[in-house]
């Protein structure tokens, strides 16, 4: 165990991943979102290959044994990095960051059901608690008002609904990757991720495709930089530490947000956001300490703070 570097890496790739959400908000408003998870994903294969290459594990990240459960998580993944990204082009920075945060909740609630794990009262509490500041967080952004005389939903209400869902998706990649990890090795599980969202990308270009200037074209080739090397980042942390040691830091990625938000668009929350984001984060550290105390170790090391699957 080295603490230093796991928390270390740990926070690079929460930094990275912000990043990428920051480019996703300031390309957003230009390009199509199918083309933007097409140059993330595609972008981002040559460095993770590259990675597992030069440790020998180039084989292993290829190889297979359950196509139809990486074709699952490949098709959650897909939909939650879209809903992830068209949340981006609809919220501000550190609001779509904070409602993805519901998503560890989530995945509690979804392994009792769907994995039969033993969820006790403590950890339903704290999902119930969690969602109320989900609630909390999302009462700026909908105006039922609005709905009732206009029959339609406002932008930030579509981009909290689309963040919301994201949160859904990325819940159940998380609980599929629970699945694969008996048998698969993470760089296979992060390659194939990273193909089938590339993949998917490509297939809607035909239908919206915006021609980048270099400009453009620099931010979207970082966003796959950012994604590929914080995936690598976020491999490596879990290689120094346990699961339930290093998650907490998962919530510096809310640091970054707001200090990224604020710098390049001049974006500030509002005192629902903070303390509903409060409330979650609060929920979901007491689920980590929760695992850690009943001695629960799941192979999370495919995963994102948020989810990765962004």
């Amino acid at each position: 165990m080295n603490l230093v570097k796991a928390i270390g890496f740990k926070v690079i790739s929460a930094f990275l991943f912000a990043c990428l959400s920051a480019l996703v908000r300031q390309i957003g408003d230009a390009v199509p979102v199918g083309q933007i998870v097409f140059f993330r994903s595609a972008c981002a294969i040559p460095p993770v290959l590259l990675i597992y290459a030069l440790r020998g594990e180039f084989r292993e990240a290829v190889r297979t044994t359950r196509v139809f459960g990486q074709i699952g998580r490949g098709s959650l993944s897909v939909c939650g990095m879209y809903s992830n990204f068209a949340a981006l082009q609809r919220l501000p920075l550190a609001d779509q960051t904070a409602i993805s945060f519901a998503s560890p909740l989530i995945t509690v609630a979804l392994a009792a059901f769907i994995l039969k794990e033993r969820v006790r009262v403590y950890r339903w509490s704290a999902v119930f608690i969690g969602f109320i500041g989900v609630i909390v967080m999302l009462i700026p952004h909908l105006d039922f008002s609005q709905y009732m005389v206009a029959g339609t939903m406002s932008v930030a209400a579509i981009g909290s609904l689309l963040a919301l869902s994201s949160a859904f998706f990325n819940a159940g990649t998380t609980i599929q990757t629970r699945r694969l990890t008996q048998s698969e090795a993470t760089s296979s599980i992060v390659f194939y991720f990273s193909l089938m969202t590339a993949l998917a990308g490509l297939a809607s270009l035909p239908f919206a495709w915006h021609t980048p200037n270099a400009y453009e074209l620099t931010l979207l080739v970082s966003c796959g930089l950012f994604g590929g090397i914080g995936h690598i980042f976020l491999t490596e942390s879990y290689r120094h530490a346990p699961a339930s040691v290093i998650a907490p830091f998962d919530y510096s990625a809310m640091l970054w947000a707001l200090l990224l938000g604020y710098w390049l668009f001049g974006e500030l929350p509002t005192a629902l956001v903070y303390a509903g984001a409060s409330i979650v984060v609060a929920a979901g550290l007491f689920v980590i300490w929760r695992e850690r105390k009943l001695g629960i170790g799941h192979k999370d090391e495919a995963e994102g703070p948020r989810t990765a699957e962004i």
